[in-house]
């Protein structure tokens, strides 16, 4: 693979990136500082890849460790209040309650929902890029699921 087909397939993943960064970190300059991060170690590792067809597994996979590197080294753990509280004053975005929900879930459920709901990966893509078997991703699908239920019933009874 050559830099400009290597451009061009970094590309094609970018919002993939983003949202599974942001599924692992809280605020959108660790998310691009994971994704450069990512990026960069994916070219200087290129010739790694042993298939090309799996470029963009491989690179998510690249991305989700470069994100919990970055969360281990430099980031304390921040209340889900206090995110909130300075995401008020950081951002003007309107966030939906289904994205509140998923933010809200556990690290580990969040991430999985995010791939296979928003991403579009199957159970079998999952398992390879979180190096978790089949059944632990269905069962995280699973409970995701039953959270997200309970947390958007709860916000509908507030709002009622």
């Amino acid at each position: 693979m050559n830099k400009d087909e290597f451009v061009d397939k970094v590309l094609e993943t970018e919002s993939t990136l983003y949202h599974v960064s942001k599924s692992i970190l809280i605020h959108d300059e660790d998310c691009e500082d994971a994704v450069q991060g990512a990026i960069l170690k994916a070219y200087n590792k290129l010739d790694t890849l042993k298939k090309e067809q799996y470029f963009k597994t491989w690179l998510v996979r690249i991305l989700i460790n470069e994100c919990y590197s970055l969360k281990r080294k430099e980031y304390p753990q921040v209340s889900y209040e206090e995110y909130f509280e300075s995401a008020k004053a950081d951002d003007k975005k309107d966030y939906s309650e289904l994205y509140l929900a998923i933010q809200n879930l556990p690290e580990h459920i969040r991430t999985t929902i995010v791939l296979y709901y928003v991403e579009g990966y199957s159970v079998e893509e999952i398992k390879d890029i979180l190096e978790i078997p089949a059944g632990t991703v269905k069962s995280r699908l699973a409970k995701g699921r039953k959270l997200l239920k309970i947390k958007l019933e709860n916000m509908e009874a507030i709002y009622e």
